[in-house]
């Protein structure tokens, strides 16, 4: 097993000190919780009822299938919702300071298709301490045919990935669903981690809630409703590709994109830098001015704040973003950011393209 990666942080620390200084100055100073508060809670009921709210109004059987269809798409934007802004935050224990708070609100995760165990370690393990290191990082690992980072080993087909990648990106939650979670309870190596193991409390929560969706959302439709298998399907498959097109293109522009580095250890496994001055290189805001937007993602267009202070609930990441900003320029340090949407997405389908190109070099810097 190769040694795992770590981080220089004995060096730079200045960058660091500072705007953990700041940030906590501004809580202390403006007197508010870093948790959740009237504001998130508000959006937290607002978008579970429009998912389950969807959901009862189709199950009712009142409507007529386009109608029904619609409300397929609304649980797909309202599911991505759930994942961006509710679960996110219980997940990594910042929703609530009440543990148990986190717990509950993190089950909708599992009652979505999902599972929170194992994405608290491939992503706020994982994820969060190796961003855009290969091989370690496995929000780098969609898929085959998809290459998103410039280290892994270039084959045929990603020349054709900036037009893969997008429709490739609606199956995510079909993926997550059926497949993902089940693969990461068995891979080995997880990330950094041989032969992780997983207490049986974790099987029988990933079984049992994996019934649950599967119970709900393919088996009650179809015991209840008037409509045919392929009706079903065609309304099943057109919440997951919206929620998946959804989840897979915001988190993408979060650290794949033009502006973002993708570094590698030294000889000795180490990142030659300070982990949070790694994080401010590897990471991207996005849209900050659009206020739905942000309301809708849960401030994962924050990315920056995020991944700097993930103990602090999203809903006050945009009072955080001009603090961050001011303190990286005053130490020299890039923050990261397209001023819309459409910007962010337009640099990641450049980068597919980059990376699709067999004879594209990337220089580490």
């Amino acid at each position: 097993m190769p040694k795992q990666v770590t981080f220089n942080n004995k060096i730079n620390r200045e960058f660091s000190n500072a705007v953990n200084a700041e940030v906590r100055a501004y809580f202390n100073k403006a007197g508010v919780t870093k948790h959740a508060n009237t504001e998130m809670i508000l959006k937290t009921v607002i978008i579970l009822s429009v998912y389950f709210g969807s959901y009862a109004l189709i199950i009712m059987g009142n409507f007529s299938l386009p109608v029904m269809w619609l409300l397929c798409i609304l649980i797909g934007v309202s599911m991505a919702g759930i994942g961006f802004s509710v679960v996110h935050d219980a997940l990594h224990g910042s929703y609530s300071s009440n543990n148990k708070v986190n717990i509950f609100v993190g089950l909708f995760f599992d009652l979505v298709g999902a599972n929170g165990y194992i994405w608290k370690i491939t992503h706020n393990v994982i994820h969060h301490t190796y961003t855009n290191i290969h091989g370690h990082d496995e929000d780098l690992e969609v898929a085959e045919f998809i290459r998103l980072s410039p280290h892994t080993k270039h084959k045929p087909i990603h020349r054709f990935q900036h037009i893969l990648a997008f429709p490739a990106y609606s199956f995510a939650t079909i993926f997550w669903a059926f497949v993902k979670d089940y693969w990461y309870f068995f891979k080995t190596p997880l990330g950094p981690f041989e032969n992780k193991k997983h207490d049986l409390k974790e099987w029988i929560t990933l079984i049992g809630f994996k019934l649950i969706y599967y119970g709900y959302a393919i088996v009650i439709p179809l015991l209840v409703l008037d409509i045919t298998w392929w009706q079903f399907i065609i309304g099943f498959l057109s919440t997951h590709l919206t929620a998946g097109l959804i989840l897979g293109i915001v988190f993408q522009l979060a650290h794949v994109v033009e502006e973002t580095t993708h570094p590698i250890p030294n000889e000795n496994n180490i990142i030659e830098d300070n982990w949070v001055i790694h994080e401010m290189y590897t990471t991207n805001n996005f849209a900050r001015k659009n206020k739905l937007l942000s309301w809708y993602i849960g401030g994962l267009n924050y990315q920056i704040e995020h991944h700097l202070f993930p103990d602090i609930c999203s809903i006050h990441y945009p009072k955080m973003s001009p603090i961050v900003e001011r303190v990286a320029k005053e130490h020299g340090i890039p923050y990261n950011c397209h001023e819309t949407f459409s910007e962010a997405v337009s640099s990641h389908y450049r980068v597919l393209k980059k990376f699709g190109n067999p004879d594209f070099s990337y220089v580490t810097a």
